[in-house]
């Protein structure tokens, strides 16, 4: 398997994680689907959400699979005015990925970044591995320092 950035640059910083593969299904590309197809809990798998800020600068997000970003509470944890989520189609450009293939790490610029606190209730999370079919499974607290990332709950509440 040829290794991604988020692999190489996890690799780089001596942060253990494991590689999971999944068949992609392309008319559904969305993590509840992955973990669903996996026997994973969708609590433990993260997405990764890119959004933009009103002057421009962009703040990734990464929640739960199946939860919805709130994006009050996401502005408020990055110290902006508001946020608004990034157009698909600027999002290889901004970061190197494309949906459903986009990790926290590994992107061409770092960004700052906000994972919802509820990362914190497991020993193992599972985020993008940087490619569609490929999962990256580690230590939040290793995410969290990797990135330099703020935990803030940023779930939208159901």
């Amino acid at each position: 398997m040829q290794k991604t950035n988020a692999m190489r640059e996890l690799e780089r910083a001596g942060i253990g994680f494991e590689v999971i593969t999944y068949e992609v299904d392309e008319d559904d590309l969305s993590g509840v689907h992955v973990s669903e197809q996996l026997g994973e809990d969708p609590e433990q798998g993260f997405k990764t959400l890119v959004t933009v800020a009103p002057n421009g600068d962009h703040v990734v997000c990464c929640i739960p699979v199946a939860a919805e970003l709130d994006l009050k509470a996401a502005a408020r944890a990055a110290g902006e005015k508001s946020l608004s989520m990034m157009h698909v189609h600027d999002l290889l450009d901004a970061t190197g990925y494309i949906r459903g293939g986009c990790s926290p790490v590994g992107m061409k610029r770092r960004f700052p970044t906000i994972i919802d606190e509820g990362c914190m209730r497991y020993g193992q999370i599972f985020i993008s591995g940087g490619r569609r079919g490929i999962q990256l499974k580690l230590a939040p607290g290793d995410l969290v320092a990797h990135t330099g990332a703020a935990v803030a709950a940023i779930c939208r509440k159901g």
